[in-house]
């Protein structure tokens, strides 16, 4: 993919009482941890057609499952690391339940993806496991050693997983097609600012929803962005157009379409804030995923410009 009382009229969602959700298709993807390994596919396999590079479908699939991985055995050590269960999202209680059958999963995951590696493109398994080696280093230190309350108080503790998110998803998702053409970096360069951006919007509305009132305990970055989430996601829509619209003039290549689909991605997540009143709260959670879905509405339009 983290305080003083909401500014400029933001109102988020009241504590609701833990109850079990309907297990409505929506749900179950969110609860079953594919949400973002969906995003990650899709946007691997669509950076690389706009792109005009025909990847094969292993580095799709390796994607798939490594970030399924990653998000279940996140979840999962959420859980064990709560202090009640008030404080756990359904996610969480969800993946302690059946914590046997996501273990087993995680197993024969790993060793879905190391067969999986072994078909992977040299330059982009090389990007890949140094990206790797810097996530699950993080990845220890927000689990194995967690923010002290001073370190909250402060703003001192370790980069909040809304940021952290924002950089180590979009550089994923973007590797299997710049380790094949690297000439593209410098193309592709403002479109991966563009799509961190909506991944770190993902992340922070999420946890607007989830965390109302007080949020003293959060990084400031975090206090101050949920404070602007409005104006965030406008800039961030305004700018992703306008490059889509520079790009389409200049570019032979539908990378603009990359940037059509982070502002249609920024614009569906503020409108799903508007309406966060008129859905569940696990129906909002999962649908802030399905605002990242944008290129499969744009597929069509990647398969006419890619000839």
């Amino acid at each position: 993919m983290p305080f003083s009382a909401p500014a400029h009229g933001l109102t988020l969602l009241a504590p609701q009482p833990h109850q079990t959700p309907r297990r409505t298709p929506l749900a179950l993807w969110h609860l079953l941890s594919l949400d973002a390994p969906t995003v990650a596919a899709l946007w691997t396999w669509f950076i690389a057609r706009c792109s005009g590079l025909h990847l094969p479908w292993t580095p799709v699939a390796a994607m798939f499952v490594a970030v399924w991985m990653l998000y279940a055995a996140d979840r999962l050590l959420d859980a064990r690391a709560e202090a009640s269960a008030a404080e756990l999202e359904e996610r969480h209680r969800f993946h302690h339940r059946h914590k046997r059958a996501f273990l087993s999963g995680i197993v024969i995951a790993s060793i879905v993806l190391a067969a999986l590696l072994h078909r992977l493109d040299g330059a982009a398994l090389h990007l890949q496991a140094l990206l790797a080696s810097l996530l699950f280093a993080y990845f220890f230190l927000i689990h194995i050693f967690p923010a002290t309350p001073l370190a909250a108080e402060t703003g001192a503790h370790r980069l909040p997983k809304e940021l952290a998110v924002g950089i180590f998803f979009p550089a994923a998702v973007f590797v299997p097609t710049v380790a094949r053409q690297p000439h593209l970096r410098a193309l592709l360069a403002p479109d991966a600012l563009l799509f961190a951006a909506v991944c770190t919007l993902n992340c922070l509305f999420l946890y607007a929803w989830e965390h109302p009132g007080e949020r003293s305990s959060a990084h400031w970055t975090t206090r101050f962005a949920t404070r602007h989430l409005a104006s965030l996601s406008c800039i961030t829509a305004i700018l992703s157009f306008t490059l889509a619209l520079l790009e389409h003039r200049h570019s032979s290549a539908p990378t603009w379409l990359l940037a059509l689909a982070c502002g249609c991605s920024a614009s569906l997540l503020l409108l799903l804030h508007t309406q966060r009143r008129h859905l569940a709260a696990i129906h909002l959670r999962a649908a802030a995923d399905l605002a990242l879905l944008t290129p499969a509405l744009l597929v069509p339009l990647a398969r006419v410009f890619a000839r």
